[in-house]
């Protein structure tokens, strides 16, 4: 019989901290709107037990996920532990950064909130197991994406995009008692003018559930997002807007358990590899510099030209140029911190990255680090070789910088232009996802 249980905890900052996911816009916490929750779904099949915890934080630090490991093993005995993120913007740092202006200032994480967020993620996975029922599984996957206006690619409208709601839900003999939602959506529409914590639109997905699901608790996963958000979708930027998305997710994930199929024969598998990182070279100081001067000239004509309009496609002009901008800055800033010595902590605290899979009866887990492009995980999904493959991205650890494709160097921009990774690492990180999914099977 399979035990099993659902924790959560909040793990909300008190004021003054930075908040993390618009770096180049520092904002330090006044309150928060929502709480930002840690929740552990605990499986056991009677012969292996995983822990898989989602964070409402923008990313977690691989340093501290083997920190909460060994914690976890020596408290309660578990030893396969899964920690992702949801992304929020809008919650505390706990992992270095790459923006320039923090790494030349030399701003470090909040040590103390920190050390209290690991201690809490041990114990709600030591509370897990403490309190595992007999209990039935069910997990499914419906579709809502752009044709409800919910999000899709942000540097090609229309371009790749993944729709899947994935949902893997546990219950005992009459409630459904824990539900863990995965979804390919940036959490960004409450930006850099909130000072306030929110978990963003998974806030109004879980409240949305959790009302529909009375005894339910539930966690957010985030996609392979790194080129996916509501930028050419959303109606706007405000709570509103993100409650319209987070309620019409929670609904479309609610009809996945109208229709499941519990079990609870549910054999439990897992495998795990790690991949050193490859780095690229971003060229000489001189061609930085002319490169940040040709996109500043670029970005300050169209904001004198568009800076005040309320249209919406004019906005996109100049704030597509920012983004431009500000990548090749951080270019500059990388060449120059090398040259003083700098550490950055985004590569010194992430390496090896870490690949992580559980196979849960007929389904897969994937955990992968990093903000990662969604046509890595299309391709999983697609070849896998099971029914159902959750991507499950800021997992483990964090990455210096997106995990874009070689084609999207075409046209460059923000996410590429900031990531210090080589155009080779997607498809070295992915060949050994497959590797390690062969060993599940």
């Amino acid at each position: 019989m399979l035990k099993a249980n659902m924790t959560r905890a909040d793990i909300t900052p008190p004021q003054g901290l930075e908040l993390a996911g618009f770096p180049h816009y520092p904002r330090y916490n006044t309150g928060f709107h929502d709480p930002l929750y840690a929740a552990c779904m605990y499986l056991n099949d009677g012969k292996t037990e995983i822990a898989m915890v989602t964070l409402d934080l923008l990313f977690f630090s691989k340093k501290h996920v083997a920190t909460v490991r060994n914690k976890v093993k020596a408290a309660c005995g578990v030893e396969n532990v899964m920690i992702s993120c949801s992304h929020t913007h809008s919650g505390p740092w706990a992992s270095g950064r790459l923006d320039i202006e923090s790494l030349e200032a030399g701003k470090e994480q909040p040590k103390e909130y920190v050390e209290t967020l690991i201690d809490t993620i041990v114990s709600i996975i030591c509370e897990a197991k403490a309190g595992a029922f007999d209990a039935y599984f069910t997990a499914g996957t419906t579709i809502c994406g752009a044709e409800s206006g919910i999000g899709g690619n942000r540097r090609v409208p229309g371009g790749p995009h993944d729709p899947l709601v994935s949902v893997l839900a546990i219950k005992d003999e009459t409630d459904v008692r824990g539900i863990m939602v995965n979804y390919t959506l940036h959490p960004t529409f409450i930006h850099e003018w909130s000072t306030v914590c929110t978990a963003d639109y998974p806030c109004y997905l879980k409240m949305q559930l959790e009302e529909m699901e009375p005894k339910a608790l539930v966690g957010f996963a985030q996609g392979a997002s790194g080129n996916q958000s509501s930028r050419y979708y959303r109606q706007g930027e405000s709570y509103d807007e993100a409650e319209r998305v987070g309620r019409t997710l929670g609904k479309a994930a609610h009809t996945v358990l109208d229709k499941a199929v519990w079990t609870n024969d549910l054999p439990l598998a897992v495998a795990s590899a790690e991949v050193e990182l490859l780095l690229r070279d971003f060229g000489t100081e001189e061609d930085l510099i002319a490169q940040v001067e040709h996109d500043e000239a670029i970005y300050k004509d169209l904001y004198a030209r568009y800076g005040q309009s309320t249209n919406r496609e004019e906005y996109y002009l100049w704030q597509n140029a920012n983004l431009k901008l500000l990548g090749s800055e951080d270019q500059l800033g990388y060449v120059r911190m090398q040259k003083k010595g700098i550490k950055v902590e985004l590569l010194e605290d992430e390496a090896p990255a870490e690949v992580q899979v559980f196979r849960i009866g007929d389904m897969i887990v994937v955990g992968v680090p990093g903000e990662v492009f969604v046509e890595y995980a299309l391709y999983v999904k697609a070849i896998a070789g099971f029914g159902m493959v959750v991507v499950n991205e800021l997992t483990n650890g964090v990455l210096p910088g997106y995990l874009y494709t070689p084609e999207s160097l075409v046209t460059g921009g923000y996410e590429t232009d900031t990531s210090m990774l080589s155009e080779q690492f997607g498809k070295v990180l992915f060949d050994k996802v497959f590797e390690t999914i062969e060993r599940v099977k």
